[in-house]
């Protein structure tokens, strides 16, 4: 099966000893969001693991373990930087510094397993077309020698992110604007070889070459194992939404970046003191405790058929 690590929080950034520990043992325990008591029982062993994707935005923790990693696993990375400053991103070092990670670990493990992220693009009177225009084209002519794939996406306000970003006094994104920073962007990446997709949109972006792109990609998955998979899409995520199915070990309200943005914390002081009160290294769960009440079933591994023919990298790009 594929692990996805994780979009519910930033694992490399903050619990990295964590899932080491799980990876170590061999499982670990995901409960259920809408119901405590439904925990599933998810191998991390590596004859049932294809392939681990992992999600972040400042992946420098886990850097430690990668030769661990490498000796037992196939993964990639989902890295988002975006030029937010402290008033979208508080809990973000400087980004600079982020991008000097990033391509550290795309010299490390290849850039076919490096995927730069910059999103959600959102507007206000700060972060105007124009400056995503220019953070972009200065984040692009660092990063592009260590990518080959970049995806973006605009913002989606669920109701705890317009309660979250009413402070930012942010802008619709008309339609117009997103073929603005479509036509600019791709304007930027002309000739260098990175490949521009969009995550989870409607819009249709492909006359300015920037097609609809997958995070779980089978195409990918193949490329970082070498051999064809068959894999279906995965239901439980959004109609737009292409990407591959997953089984994602992560938790709710427990990222630490803080982003004014994100999806997957209600607020600031329950994921504060959820990290502060409820983190366990060595627990099975993260940021959890079991109550005994609970029923643990375990999450059976869906073997996927791997061919032994050769990979053609013509089906990525």
């Amino acid at each position: 099966m594929i692990i996805s690590a994780s979009r519910r929080t930033d694992i490399p950034a903050f619990y990295s000893e964590w899932f080491m520990n799980c990876i170590r043992e061999g499982y670990v325990y995901a409960v259920n969001p809408f119901n405590r008591k439904q925990v599933s029982s998810i191998s991390l062993k590596p004859e049932d693991v294809e392939c681990i994707v992992f999600w972040t935005k400042d992946a420098f923790p886990i850097m430690t373990y990668l030769d661990e990693l490498e000796k037992r696993y196939k993964f990639y990375f989902q890295f988002t930087i975006d030029g937010y400053d402290k008033d979208v991103e508080p809990g973000l070092r400087d980004k600079e510094d982020i991008q000097e990670t990033f391509i550290e670990m795309s010299k490390k493990l290849g850039k076919e397993r490096m995927v730069w992220r910059y999103d959600p693009i959102l507007l206000n009177e700060k972060y105007t077309v124009k400056r995503h225009m220019e953070i972009f084209e200065s984040f692009f002519e660092r990063l592009a020698p260590y990518t080959e794939c970049c995806v973006i996406s605009f913002i989606d306000l669920y109701e705890k992110t317009k309660r979250n970003t009413a402070p930012l006094g942010m802008k619709e994104i008309t339609k117009e604007d997103m073929e603005a920073i479509a036509e600019g962007f791709s304007r930027i990446a002309r000739g260098s070889g990175v490949k521009l997709q969009s995550c989870s949109e409607e819009i249709d972006l492909d006359k300015y070459g920037i097609e609809h792109g997958f995070c779980i990609d089978k195409a990918r998955i193949e490329k970082v194992l070498g051999g064809i998979i068959d894999i279906k899409k995965d239901p439980t995520q959004r109609a737009v939404c292409g990407c591959m199915k997953s089984v994602d070990v992560g938790s709710y309200n427990t990222c630490q970046h803080l982003c004014r943005y994100c999806y997957a914390n209600f607020n600031e002081k329950m994921a504060r003191a959820v990290r502060e009160n409820m983190y366990e290294p060595t627990s099975p769960i993260l940021c959890g405790r079991l109550h005994g009440d609970e029923k643990i079933t375990e999450r059976k591994a869906e073997r996927l058929s791997v061919s032994c023919e050769k990979y053609e990298e013509t089906s990525l790009f």
